[in-house]
């Protein structure tokens, strides 16, 4: 079946966060989730402001997103169901979203769990100049091409 990647809508938000709570890595319920201020309402603002998110959808099933804060020029999140990793789309919705940040930005910047396979994923698309931001996590970078 054919994916479809696009820009988020406000009606996609379920979606998204039946997506973000299926992770095995770096998992987190809604209340968790809610905990650190990542709400449907949250979301719902994020994507009012400005194009912030894709989704990949296999017939009506949202199977991936990526998320990013554009202001602050970080890729907030990227997740793909368990049952769709290792087919690209993650690769595709992180391209999405560099191509929206690196129009605005010379470096975008994101953080993650230094030993999470998130880590190795974005360090082979070129993400790097890693830091450390401490509890485990760092902060890499890319410049646009």
């Amino acid at each position: 079946m054919p994916l479809l990647l696009r820009a988020a809508q406000i009606e996609d938000i379920d979606g998204i966060f039946a997506v973000r709570t299926s992770v095995r890595e770096n998992a987190l319920t809604l209340e968790e989730l809610a905990e650190l201020g990542i709400t449907h309402a949250s979301v719902a603002q994020m994507l009012a402001q400005a194009p912030c998110a894709w989704v990949a959808c296999e017939a009506s099933t949202i199977v991936a997103f990526a998320m990013i804060d554009e202001q602050a020029g970080s890729l907030f999140a990227a997740f793909v169901l368990p049952s769709h990793e290792g087919r690209g789309i993650g690769r595709a919705l992180v391209a999405r979203a560099e191509q929206a940040l690196f129009a605005r930005h010379p470096v975008a910047w994101l953080e993650t769990a230094r030993e999470s396979r998130a880590a190795g994923f974005y360090r082979r698309l070129g993400w790097g100049d890693e830091r450390d931001v401490g509890g485990g996590d760092i902060r890499l970078q890319k410049r646009r091409a």
